[in-house]
């Protein structure tokens, strides 16, 4: 699977996880957003292994994780992400509520 997977899997999970909102199903909507973050952290991950560069040992095994902050790290993300929820506190409280998501939150 390569970072264009990934993403479009990403978008998927949040188009399934709108039409469960809209249907009141609000823990699945949790459960396939979490998903759709971890999907969109491993696309980012992918993105930075350069074409034809074999990644680090460190890195393969770090990524194959549910652990959507260890993920975070992995893609470089976490200094933006600090920077931005600074100005969006929306951001920021959207990162709290899905930064503890497990794929046993059901």
């Amino acid at each position: 699977m390569n970072r264009y997977d990934l993403r479009e899997l990403a978008r998927q999970r949040v188009r399934e996880a709108r039409q469960l909102l809209r249907t009141r199903a609000p823990s699945g909507a949790y459960y396939l957003t979490g998903y759709a973050v971890e999907c969109a952290l491993k696309a980012c991950i992918a993105r930075r292994t350069q074409g034809y560069e074999f990644p680090s040992r460190h890195t393969v095994n770090e990524s194959h994780t549910h652990d959507l902050e260890k993920l975070l790290r992995l893609a470089g993300l976490e200094r933006a992400l600090a920077q931005d929820t600074r100005t969006r506190a929306a951001l920021g409280l959207n990162w709290d509520t899905v930064k503890d998501w497990t794929e046993q939150t059901r």
